[in-house]
């Protein structure tokens, strides 16, 4: 049986998500896992995160699928996404709707959609949205302000014209990375998404 497979299996009978898998040339075998998610639970409460007794359980059950299927490591490291946790697949960005992410095309922008947008740019940081496409689809599109940073305390002049607030549409296959923004809040787990701090 293939690594991932082994792993994918592994992970889902323990009750996690697999967020991912790599690999490293000196034998570092990293899995990063998550606990699942469910549209309904959005508003159970607050958002519960993966503890170490959670990884030290998936280790244990890994160390021993590994050993039975003769996969060759040297050493297996298991750990949560963090806060710039990687959005793969289309469960992850309805997950995350409303949050900060950054985001990297595979291919510039290109002229025709540019506007205000340089047309060789790829990388973006802004809110992730649902919105319809032609044909009445559901897409993806990010939606940010090049707003400069203000510094803490800096007073910010009243007369100066707030930057325009600009969205790009995207298909998951237009991407080549996206991740959640490791934006930290010092307000506590508990702080929704749309109370804390811009730093955009």
């Amino acid at each position: 049986m293939a690594l991932k497979e082994i792993v994918e299996q592994t992970v889902a009978g323990l009750g996690y998500d697999l967020v991912e898998t790599e690999r490293s040339a000196a034998g570092l075998l990293r899995i990063t896992i998550d606990l699942p998610w469910t549209p309904q639970a959005e508003g159970a409460g607050a958002e519960q995160f993966v503890t170490v007794e959670d990884c030290e359980k998936v280790t244990r059950q890994l160390l021993f699928a590994l050993e039975v299927d003769g996969v060759e490591y040297k050493r297996l490291e298991v750990s949560s996404p963090g806060i710039d946790r990687p959005l793969r697949h289309e469960k992850d960005f309805e997950r995350f709707v409303g949050r900060e992410i950054d985001v990297t095309l595979k291919a510039p922008i290109g002229a025709a959609a540019a506007g205000q947008v340089s047309a060789t740019r790829k990388k973006f940081r802004g809110t992730l949205e649902r919105t319809q496409v032609e044909g009445g689809a559901l897409g993806w599109q990010i939606v940010w302000s090049d707003a400069p940073v203000g510094k803490p305390g800096q007073k910010i002049s009243k007369k100066r014209l707030p930057a325009p607030v600009q969205a790009l549409g995207f298909a998951l296959d237009e991407l080549r990375e996206a991740r959640l923004a490791p934006i930290v809040s010092f307000k506590g787990r508990g702080t929704k998404p749309d109370s804390e701090t811009n730093l955009d």
